[in-house]
């Protein structure tokens, strides 16, 4: 053996990991195969039965592709504003939200303070939560002829009725959530000696906002409920007013446009509430 040789090394190949490209392209992709592509098959499917129910002779209803050829000027400049009542479809929801704003914020503060009032009292529980049980059971529609007897003008008398209506499951989960504070928490309120503020902030908030949030989707989702129908007996501009004129002029398609975008705003409504409960209580929140 020529011990001039040298013996070269032996190189292993390096293994084969994946970059983060890929790593990030077959994330984005296991994300839209589980999230997205189910919901767009079925209303995919959805639409193709709608479209055949539609195209058959006599149908009361137009299919999908008849709705997006009456609805085009409505879709493609939701913005136009030609005066009074005759505005388009952005308007007309931004009225509507915009009542909803305000008479949620209404029952949003009113109703947890009511709820901490009746989960810490229990004086207050046995006088009120039968009262909380009875209203609430009434119909969004049957207080608006209170309202507009109390306001005699259809934009408070909608808010109240908002507010009446999204109440009653803020009150009742933020009592809920009062209630089931440990009393491990308490006891150490009372060893570090917080006051009525700093146990207020500090504790009772914090470990009841699950429940808290809980109550607050369940509320803006009666808000929006609750305004579309207000909107279809005061008038004046907002999505449920719109929706009872173009039955009034039969505008079958105009209809169903402003039940599509009715549901996107609802769907949005939940979804902003559910994140602001992620952030608030750390992802302990129901999403």
């Amino acid at each position: 053996m020529n011990t001039t040789d040298t013996i070269e090394p032996i190189r292993l190949a390096a293994p084969n990991t994946p970059s983060a490209v890929q790593t990030g392209i077959t994330a984005t992709a296991r994300v839209f195969v589980t999230h997205v592509l189910p919901p767009l098959l079925v209303i995919g499917v959805l639409l193709v039965i709608w479209e055949l129910l539609g195209a058959r002779p006599g149908a009361s209803l137009p299919g999908p592709s008849r709705v997006v050829q009456d609805t085009w000027e409505l879709i493609v400049n939701p913005f136009y504003d030609n005066g009074g009542n005759d505005v388009g479809v952005a308007w007309q929801l931004l009225a509507s939200l915009e009542r909803v704003a305000l008479g949620y914020s209404l029952a949003v503060v009113a109703g947890v303070s009511l709820g901490v009032l009746v989960g810490q009292s229990t004086w207050a529980l046995r006088g009120l939560d039968p009262l909380f049980q009875v209203l609430r059971t009434v119909p969004p529609l049957a207080w608006l002829p209170i309202s507009l007897a109390g306001f005699q003008d259809g934009q408070p008398s909608a808010i109240f009725v908002i507010f009446i209506t999204s109440i009653w499951p803020i009150i009742i989960n933020t009592s809920i959530g009062i209630r089931n504070i440990p009393e491990d928490y308490r006891n150490v309120a009372r060893v570090i000696r917080l006051n009525g503020i700093e146990y207020f902030i500090k504790i009772m908030l914090p470990a009841a906002a699950p429940f808290i949030f809980s109550g607050l989707r369940i509320g803006v989702g009666l808000s929006w409920l609750a305004i579309i129908a207000a909107e279809m007996l005061i008038g004046g501009v907002g999505i449920g007013f719109f929706i009872w004129d173009a039955w009034n002029s039969s505008r079958i398609s105009d209809i169903i446009l402003a039940l599509i975008y009715v549901g996107l705003i609802g769907f949005i409504l939940d979804r902003v509430v559910a994140w602001i409960g992620r952030i608030v209580t750390r992802g302990t929140s129901a999403s």
